[in-house]
């Protein structure tokens, strides 16, 4: 069907959603081919894309969906050589007939069609969520960043969007609370209003017991936690009641979803609370009380509640004393040797609690994502919940390290969509061609799909060196004995993330000057430098220990070695040490411009004060090793490479 001479009309008297859909469409398809596409109210001339809602407008996912072929999320869309029809059964399905559409476009300009086919397509799940830590843990998003993950995430067809807040959502009365780092509540309202028109319900995922000290470390709030400027609130405060149904209130009238989720996640100070308390105190009663509390003022509001499940799993006997109706999210971020996840699923089947099961896209303290543990956990922990009869999948995305750059792990957050939509595993071996050429197009996308392959051997190669952390990796003393021994093992694994990441950085190169978008393809090329330089750092400061440890082992050759490489070590360019210099503070650049396209400023200069010490490091060393070359004679001993590193 060519897509020249085309226009959009409706089979159906069209609510707001679907004129949006139609807009969509149109827009779409002129980004695509070139080419315009209006959206006409007459269907009655020339070749048409018909737009037929078949039942209610119901724009995002009800409380206690099911779904299948004849839920409200099916449709089916016809294409034949005059003529295309999407029928959906409420204006969400007719969204996810357009985006299916799109998918199937073919070619450019006048020669742009579209594929005569049938399809009748419906989730496999209810719920598909992405969870993002827009601001909390890390780095804040900007407005209109948040937007465009709810707008990338809407385009795989996930109908639920959970905006982790622990203290940067505006509260009234709570001035002082993260005055720096917060979206307005007419912020907020424009996000939930942005998602539904996008079929996407924008869900609060709050803290209401840990995860609070950015309140805490306020001193006007300082004794309302455990510990003074701890993270964890005290139940037992009598002020603690009245700030958390401050805040309730204030969350409720906010956002419009039916659910929240109240977190209760990772209360690690609940031990020592219990104990400070006294003998009629445990751990396990601290939790579930509050929790009861908590969830009772939401219900109250007309609200379902939702909760993480780690410490429901740490204490299993209070499962049965959870709050009725709850909603548990058993999470676990790497692939386990148990495939069907009995340790956070066996208690909440057993006591018929329902839940979704909880993955991760691991970048949250790696250079760049580790997509291959990713897609294995989500692929292995959404298979147990089917089994377990789970309602949907949330897949998360934090940034704990404070440095991640988002946009390098929206890949993710369309495996995560795509695997929750469909009753049959991803194809990994053709995602991220497929991926990059839905994303970027056929004349971008191969070499996009090519570095986003690459950047995953190398950040799988990269953990053989260093473990997992590699961001932390980056800013680690590279001469330490357990830095050294790690670096001599794996200096074939240094060598391959070099290649890897360089191979990496030469196809961005190329999608960039074939006119990719730079808004995502700078964060992956980052990403890509990044890499590079943290493994050239470790063979670097291998290849300088090995030169140090020979000179320092022979003094009857230290003088002529010291000579012959010396120079390559330390001298001001082109050596090792100057390799070094110049890497990092071209990153620093490139990382400051990349963060201010997708961040505010806050926590910027924490970040950037990383490459800045790193510099420092480098400098310091090739300064000293400069005075010691200024003084050294060759028949004098050559001290231990260490007491110039690390000396004091």
């Amino acid at each position: 069907m060519p897509i020249r001479g085309l226009k959009i009309c409706f089979g159906s008297n069209p609510s707001e959603e679907d004129r949006f859909a139609a807009a969509e469409l149109s827009s779409l398809l002129k980004e695509r081919t070139r080419l315009e596409v209006p959206v006409s109210e007459s269907c009655h001339e020339g070749p048409v894309i018909v737009l037929t809602r078949t039942g209610g407008v119901d724009p995002l996912p009800l409380p206690d969906e099911v779904p299948g072929p004849q839920s409200r999320e099916s449709y089916e869309l016809n294409v034949t050589p005059d003529r295309a029809e999407i029928l959906g059964r409420s204006s969400a399905a007719v969204f996810y007939g357009v985006q299916t559409l799109r998918q199937l476009v073919e070619g450019k300009g006048n020669d742009a069609s579209l594929p005569a086919v049938h399809i009748e397509d419906w989730p496999s799940l209810a719920y598909r969520g992405v969870m993002v830590d827009v601001g909390s843990e890390g780095m804040m998003c900007t407005p209109e960043e948040v937007k465009r993950q709810i707008e990338f995430a809407a385009r795989w067809k996930a109908n639920q969007y959970y905006f982790y807040n622990e203290a940067n959502i505006e509260l009234r009365g709570y001035p002082l609370l993260n005055p720096d780092a917060r979206f307005t509540q007419d912020q907020v309202r424009e996000f939930i209003a942005y998602g539904r028109q996008r079929h996407i319900d924008v869900i609060p995922c709050l803290e209401m017991f840990g995860h609070l000290h950015d309140l805490f470390r306020i001193e006007k709030y300082s004794d309302l936690s455990d510990f003074p400027h701890g993270g964890e609130f005290n139940p037992e405060n009598p002020k603690v009641k009245a700030l958390v149904e401050s805040w309730v209130n204030q969350y409720t009238e906010l956002f419009s979803s039916w659910l929240v989720n109240i977190g209760f996640d990772e209360t690690w100070e609940l031990a020592k609370a219990a104990e400070k308390q006294g003998s009629s105190a445990t751990p396990a009663k601290l939790f579930v009380d509050q929790l009861n509390y908590v969830a009772h003022l939401f219900q109250q509001r007309g609200k379902r509640v939702m909760a993480w499940a780690d410490i429901m799993v740490k204490f299993p006997g209070i499962v049965k004393d959870l709050p009725p109706g709850i909603i548990a999210g058993p999470w676990y971020y790497s692939p386990t040797p148990d495939p069907e996840y009995k340790r956070w699923l066996t208690p909440l089947v057993e006591n018929h609690i329902p839940h979704l099961v909880v993955t991760g896209v691991n970048n949250w303290v790696e250079i760049t994502p580790d997509f291959n543990t990713a897609w294995e956990n989500i692929d292995t922990f959404l298979a147990a919940g089917r089994k377990s009869h789970a309602l949907g999948l949330i897949n998360t995305f934090w940034t704990d390290s404070g440095q991640t750059l988002l946009r390098q792990a929206w890949p993710g957050i369309a495996y995560g969509a795509i695997a929750t939509w469909q009753s049959s595993p991803v194809d990994r071996a053709d995602f991220y061609a497929d991926y990059a050429g839905q994303v970027y197009g056929p004349t971008v996308g191969p070499e996009v799909g090519d570095a986003l392959a690459d950047l995953a051997q190398a950040q799988t190669d990269f953990q053989k060196v260093v473990g997992g952390g590699s961001m932390y990796a980056v800013w680690e003393d590279p001469f330490t004995a357990t830095s050294l021994k790690r670096s001599r093992d794996h200096r074939d694994d240094l060598h391959q993330t070099r290649l890897e990441a360089e191979s990496a950085e030469e196809h961005l190169m190329r999608a960039l000057a074939l006119g990719g978008d730079p808004r995502n393809l700078e964060s992956l090329l980052v990403g890509s430098r990044l890499l590079d330089y943290a493994a050239m750092k470790y063979l670097y400061s291998l290849e300088i220990s090995d030169t140090w440890e020979r000179q320092h082992q022979s003094p009857e050759h230290a003088k002529s070695l010291w000579e012959a490489v010396g120079p390559g070590i330390w001298q001001q360019t082109h050596s090792r040490l100057s390799d070094l210099t110049d890497g990092i503070t071209g990153l620093r650049e490139f990382y400051r411009k990349t963060w201010l396209a997708q961040y505010t400023s806050y926590r910027m200069g924490t970040a950037l004060g990383r490459f800045d010490a790193e510099y420092e490091y480098w400098r310091h060393l090739q300064v000293r090793l400069q005075a010691f070359a200024g003084q050294y004679h060759g028949d004098q001993p050559i001290p231990p490479l260490d007491s110039i590193v690390h000396e004091r």
